[in-house]
């Protein structure tokens, strides 16, 4: 039995929506797949939908620049969120990503993240996030 890698836990009152892959680290020509698995114990709180987004995370100082820590979308992915989910339930949304040559890291500090943003229905969206890899592999001619 293989062990689950549980990539973003977000607690909204009493639901809690929790993004879980497969591997964290992807090859090329392997889409990373995952669930993302809600549980809610009667919340008052309505998903409108749940975005996965991965970004590039490019950490750096300069002295001509306020922001040491900068962000660029690789590429966006919306779940829509069943009709039929009530309060007291269980929801599993199944996901795939399929990485592309816009995935690969190109200098030593920077990151590939996977964020899972929870939009809330007349409320407060939610977010968290963790760090995945891609391995570009040499192709032989």
């Amino acid at each position: 039995m293989g062990f689950r890698k549980f990539l973003s836990s977000i607690g909204i009152g009493s639901m809690s929506v929790e993004t879980v892959v497969e591997t964290p680290n992807v090859e090329a020509g392997d889409p990373l797949l995952g669930s993302i698995y809600i549980e809610d114990n009667g919340s008052e709180q309505e998903i409108e939908f749940i975005e996965l987004i991965v970004l590039k995370r490019l950490e750096r100082y300069s002295e001509y620049s306020d922001f040491e820590v900068v962000d660029k979308t690789v590429t966006k992915q919306t779940l829509e969120v069943a009709a039929g989910f009530n309060s007291k339930n269980s929801h599993i949304l199944d996901f795939q990503l399929v990485p592309d040559e816009r995935w690969q890291t190109e200098q030593e500090n920077e990151k590939l993240i996977l964020r899972t943003v929870v939009h809330i229905l007349n409320g407060v969206d939610c977010s968290d996030e963790d760090e995945i890899t891609y391995t570009q592999m040499e192709r032989d001619r």
